[in-house]
């Protein structure tokens, strides 16, 4: 009679194979936008425009006049932009966890929600007068969240984008980095040092205020998460403070004065 040989059991990854897996993730999702956000940043240094004049565009059109193309592709890249998610989802699972691990889940609707509106709350007001006072100093560009045409779709997929770039953001930068940080034997303070580092490097396209108030966000947001043991109550609070940018620039631009805008 044959026997069915059975698979080996998995060994628990080393350091160092924890430290590849790392770098892995980090380079098919956010480290690789920090590195092109330096890139961006060495060449609008380089332009002869100040940084005040140039423009950065979040969530801009991708066929402009073919309104149904447009909104394909807005959806295949939020779709896309969340697939380093299941990615550090499958690792957990290979680990014999999930996603819960990190505190990404329902099981907690309310109080989620009531935290994450808290937060958005206190850091989203102060996180406008940083971009207002640095980009009329001349050291960020004129972010413009929303570049979408006046279309039916435009604040739906707003939204969709608010809340993708959310859960990407807290669930590998925060939860997952911090986690795979810690299990590699770094101390709390590097790993939170490491985590707001990265998290200002790939807004660092925007300016200096976008490095700075991004990684003081991050600070913020590690005690947060190592006071809760929760990812979710952070992506409540940044799709909150995302979705609040992004639709309203699309209804206010060039409507009010205080809101810096694109010269034509």
């Amino acid at each position: 009679m044959t026997t069915v040989p059975t698979a080996p059991e998995t060994a628990q990854p080393t350091r160092r194979l924890l430290g590849v897996e790392l770098l892995i993730v980090l380079g098919l999702s956010l480290g690789a936008s920090g590195i092109g956000a330096l890139i961006s940043f060495a060449g609008s240094l380089t332009e002869p425009l100040k940084l005040g004049q140039q423009v950065a565009t979040l969530n801009g059109s991708r066929a402009p006049g073919r309104p149904w193309l447009d909104l394909a592709w807005q959806l295949y890249y939020i779709g896309k932009g969340l697939m380093p998610v299941v990615l550090v989802g499958y690792l957990l699972v290979r680990e014999g966890v999930s996603l819960r691990v990190l505190g990404f889940d329902l099981r907690q609707k309310l109080r989620d929600l009531g935290r994450g509106a808290a937060v958005a709350a206190a850091i989203g007001g102060s996180g406008l007068a940083l971009y207002l006072a640095s980009q009329a100093a001349g050291y960020n560009l004129t972010v413009a969240p929303s570049g979408l045409p006046d279309v039916w779709w435009r604040v739906p997929v707003l939204v969709l984008s608010a809340w993708q770039n959310a859960i990407l953001e807290e669930v590998v930068v925060l939860g997952y980095l911090l986690r795979r940080l810690t299990q590699r034997g770094w101390s709390w303070p590097a790993a939170v040092a490491a985590s707001s580092v990265l998290r200002g490097s790939y807004h660092l396209y925007q300016g200096v205020g976008g490095l700075v108030g991004n990684m003081v966000m991050g600070a913020v947001f590690c005690l947060l998460y190592r006071r809760w043991g929760r990812v979710m109550p952070l992506v409540v609070a940044h799709a909150l403070i995302d979705t609040v940018a992004f639709v309203g620039y699309a209804l206010l631009a060039g409507h009010v004065s205080w809101l810096p805008t694109p010269t034509p």
